[in-house]
């Protein structure tokens, strides 16, 4: 129980990473997106649901790992600037494979899709790991309040034409006002005009992943196990509250917005869940219950593009509608056959990623 992080594998991460990636492809593939149940979709503006602990998690993980990883490096005496530079490839190959989902299967460079979910990673993964390696734990934490900070007021202060300040609306917000501005068609297909994973929105995110690796941190302490869960929880649960007092008197928790808010609540969740992980798997020892969590979360990448990628080329030759309408058209209830299929494709990416594990196969970039 006193290893140290530093040279014990936590297969906890491993674990968490997977349920997040597996709870992803679940709200992202639903049988009938008009008849999903309330927990697999988004709020629709302001509040949370299930669904929106799916993003801010995976970019928590990612901050985690960095931390991990970069230090083990570190220490064996790889310099700064190399580790930087493959930064830099692996930030750019993300950012190719997100326009390459969007892109496909149209291929349409007059309303290719700019900005996205692979795109975010990339930018805050490149921003994060630049912060990382020129700066120690105090710094970071300063980092995290300037960015917080910086666009809580940018949202607030900024006027927006035809809107003024400090509107949180859909329309008269300063984020939707950049984002028209700089994208114009290349937004999301669904708004058009604006962006989820847009240009001001992307300020917060970046310290999403700095308090992941803040929990990094933690875990590379020369503490016990249970030492560790108990600050990972405690930190967590602070974290909660403040996100809480922010909702209150400053800004709505809101997901495509970003907020502050939204950051500190999501990462307190994130510190909690992953707390308990860390306790029941490499605590308690129950890592052959979570093995399938470990196997998706162990080639998360891989999953993720599959996922994607068949869900376009399913949608494109008509496959989606057909499995629907003879295979699952049994149920009583259309949410039912809906949230069916939503499960069925996930047992499939487990497939996917089992076959991929079994050959020893794990895509990296």
């Amino acid at each position: 129980m006193a290893e140290s992080a530093t040279t014990a594998r936590l297969t906890s991460l491993d674990a968490f990473r997977g349920a997040t990636m597996a709870l992803m492809v679940l709200v992202n593939n639903p049988g009938d997106g008009r008849h999903t149940y309330w927990p697999l979709e988004h709020a629709d503006w302001h509040g949370w649901t299930p669904t929106d602990v799916v993003f801010p998690s995976f970019m928590w993980i990612v901050g985690v790992a960095m931390t991990l990883s970069f230090a083990k490096r570190l220490a064996a005496g790889a310099a700064r600037s190399e580790l930087f530079l493959q930064v830099l490839r692996r930030a750019a190959i993300l950012f190719v494979l997100g326009l390459a989902i969007y892109a496909y299967p149209d291929f349409s460079l007059a309303t290719q899709r700019i900005p996205g979910v692979l795109q975010r990673i990339a930018i805050c993964y490149l921003i994060s790991s630049a912060i990382y390696l020129t700066s120690g734990v105090r710094g970071q934490l300063i980092w995290i309040i300037g960015l917080l900070a910086a666009y809580w007021l940018a949202m607030t202060l900024i006027p927006v034409p035809g809107f003024g300040a400090g509107r949180w609306d859909v329309e008269g917000n300063f984020a939707h006002y950049v984002d028209r501005i700089v994208f114009g068609a290349h937004n999301y297909r669904h708004t058009k005009t604006w962006d989820p994973e847009g240009v001001v929105s992307t300020i917060p995110s970046i310290a999403t992943m700095l308090l992941g690796i803040m929990a990094g941190h933690l875990l590379r302490r020369e503490w016990t196990l249970g030492e560790r869960v108990k600050r990972l929880i405690g930190i967590g649960a602070l974290l909660i509250i403040a996100g809480m007092a922010v909702c209150e008197f400053w800004m709505p928790i809101n997901k495509k917005l970003w907020t502050d808010s939204f950051v500190l609540f999501m990462a307190g969740l994130d510190f909690v869940l992953f707390g308990a992980f860390v306790w029941l798997v490499d605590g308690l020892g129950y890592q052959r219950l979570v093995k399938p969590l470990t196997i998706i979360g162990m080639n998360s990448i891989a999953v993720y593009l599959a996922s994607e990628f068949l869900d376009e080329a399913l949608d494109a030759t008509g496959g989606h509608r057909w499995i629907m309408t003879h295979l699952l058209a049994w149920p009583p209830s259309p949410y039912v056959a809906s949230l069916l299929y939503a499960i069925g494709y996930v047992l499939l990416m487990y497939g996917i990623a089992y076959a991929l594990y079994k050959r020893r196969v794990f895509l990296k970039v």
